[in-house]
C-alpha cells in the first residue's frame, strides 16, 4: 500500500483497494472512503481541545472566520465545521447526539491515560469488548461520542454471534 505525504506525518491519498471508489489524488483530501464532518460552535477551540485531549493533528484550516479545520491522528481523518443554519447542529445545541466515532489507536491504554488525565468526559470505562477489541468512550466538548479501540485479537464475527452477510476480501 503506496502512501504519499504532504508536510510531516500527513497520510493523503492512501490506496483504499476499493472496487466502489475512484481513487484520484487530491493533496486537500483523503482517499479514505469516508471523511466525518463534526460540527461545533467554535471551530478553532475544538481544534484546540481535539489537539490537546485526542492528539489529533491540525491539517489545514479555511475562511475568515475560521469555518473550516482538517485534523487527522495516524490514518483517520476529520473535518470540523460550524453550524449551517437549518442545515447542522452540534449536539450541544441538540441535546443528544446523531452519530459516534471509532478511531483506531495503536495503544489505547495510553490515549486513554491521556484523555483522563486531560479531564475530558468518559462514559463507558476503558474494556474489552465481546468482539474483542479493547475500548472506552468519551464525550468531547460540544457533546459528540467517541469510542476509541485497539484490536485485542482476531475473532470470527459469527463466534460472537454475529450473522455475517457478506465476506470482506
Amino acid at each position: 500500500m503506496s502512501r504519499k505525504k504532504e508536510g510531516p506525518g500527513v497520510a493523503l491519498n492512501r490506496s483504499t483497494n476499493s472496487k466502489d471508489t475512484i481513487n484520484r489524488n487530491n493533496r486537500s483530501l483523503p482517499t479514505s472512503t469516508i471523511l466525518p464532518h463534526l460540527v461545533y460552535r467554535d471551530v478553532t477551540d475544538a481544534c484546540d481541545w481535539i489537539t490537546r485531549v485526542f492528539g489529533f493533528t491540525e491539517y489545514y484550516r479555511y475562511g475568515q472566520p475560521v469555518s473550516g479545520i482538517q485534523m487527522y491522528l495516524g490514518d483517520a481523518h476529520i473535518m470540523l465545521t460550524g453550524p449551517r443554519k437549518g442545515a447542522t447542529e452540534t449536539p450541544a445545541k441538540l441535546g443528544y447526539g446523531t452519530q459516534m466515532l471509532t478511531i483506531i489507536v495503536p495503544d489505547v491504554e495510553a490515549h486513554y491515560a491521556r484523555t483522563k488525565r486531560e479531564g475530558a468526559t468518559v462514559w463507558e470505562e476503558l474494556h474489552e469488548t465481546v468482539y474483542r477489541k479493547r475500548q472506552y468512550g468519551v464525550a468531547d466538548l460540544d457533546g459528540h461520542r467517541w469510542l476509541f479501540s485497539q484490536h485485542a485479537r482476531d475473532l470470527d464475527p459469527a463466534s460472537w454471534g454475529a450473522t455475517v452477510v457478506s465476506r470482506l476480501s
